[in-house]
């Protein structure tokens, strides 16, 4: 049976139509399933009795089960939960300065092979529905008690993979009667679907977009990312000045710190050439090592150096903080552990 939280607010006003109810109905099942997160039809306490029995016989509200959740010393928790057809998911909660964030899974499983990246160790059986996605969010927030303030869709699969739901997701998590999440406060991350960013510009969003990048030339993207046969390097700046030229927004270049592969000053050399001129934020990620890949982290001189000639070369960059390395929280490993 479908969700609840796959339906846009027009969607629900249109089947409230549809089936002779009156319109505002649809306002109102909104804002218990957003703003209270009822876990019953039955708790939409002024709500007609034929529109809840309407809602119960074509949806459900609860899509997931907590399989497990495991905790970090750092506050970071990583939740395992299962769909109802019994695949696997992970969602990860980081407590931050400015607020509760989330990282939420937009496949089971992902085809995009990052040899890096324990995610694709388990190819993709399915998209995630629009429900299953925003599920992540109001679950837990229900487990642990506080509002989400942000949202990264950096999890397992690749969103451009999944787009019309992402983008319903986007839509429901952001409207001011849905989970009214600013914005400038979700990101969607892609190892670089060309077409798709090209897409996703022409919506002229204000929610951000990062570029999983992680390599300055072709040869060393190859050589981790298959997506970058299908759309190398070039095309991909090419895409991310499509994108500024439409949104005069920056773009977020995500870079995992490999060590010997991608992290010697000549990378930073690189990829300030290849950067230079775009409105761009680099955020160099410490490496989580992973057992299905060989690949070791930069030592921390080499990420530090790395670090010190792209500040140098006048580029907005940031060492990310490491959360969550206790407990295994690169995107993949709990679920491919469990499995």
């Amino acid at each position: 049976m479908k969700s609840i939280y796959d339906l846009s607010l027009e969607d629900l006003q249109d089947l409230m139509v549809k089936n002779n109810e009156k319109k505002f109905r649809a306002e109102q099942i909104f804002d218990w399933i957003y703003k209270k997160k009822v876990t019953s039809f039955d708790d939409m306490k002024n709500v007609s009795g034929s529109v809840i029995e309407l809602l119960k016989n074509n949806y459900v509200i609860d899509t997931l089960e907590k399989v497990m959740e495991v905790k970090s010393v750092d506050g970071t928790i990583k939740y395992l939960y299962a769909l109802e057809d019994g695949n696997l998911i992970e969602t990860v909660l980081m407590n931050h300065d400015y607020g509760y964030s989330i990282c939420v899974t937009s496949q089971v499983g992902c085809n995009m092979g990052c040899k890096f990246c324990a995610s694709g160790v388990l190819k993709k059986k399915r998209n995630l529905t629009a429900g299953e996605i925003m599920s992540q969010i109001v679950q837990t927030e229900r487990s642990f008690g506080n509002r989400i303030s942000y949202v990264v869709v950096m999890g397992i699969g690749e969103p451009f993979d999944n787009y019309e739901n992402l983008m319903t997701f986007l839509r429901n998590a952001n409207h001011p009667k849905g989970l009214e999440i600013g914005a400038r406060h979700m990101t969607v991350s892609t190892c670089g679907i060309v077409p798709k960013i090209k897409e996703y510009a022409d919506e002229q969003l204000q929610i951000n977009l990062a570029i999983s990048l992680h390599a300055p030339n072709n040869d060393v993207r190859n050589q981790i990312m298959p997506i970058n046969k299908a759309y190398p390097i070039e095309q991909v700046i090419e895409a991310i000045r499509y994108y500024m030229s439409k949104t005069n927004r920056r773009v977020t270049i995500e870079y995992i710190m490999i060590k010997d592969l991608n992290d010697q000053k000549e990378h930073a050399l690189e990829l300030l050439r290849l950067l230079k001129g775009l409105n761009v934020y680099v955020n160099l990620i410490p490496y989580n090592e992973v057992l299905e890949a060989p690949f070791k982290r930069s030592s921390r001189e080499d990420m530090d150096a790395f670090y010190d000639t792209l500040k140098k070369g006048n580029m907005n960059c940031t060492l990310r903080k490491e959360q969550g390395h206790d407990i295994n929280a690169a995107c993949g490993q709990l679920r491919s552990q469990n499995l």
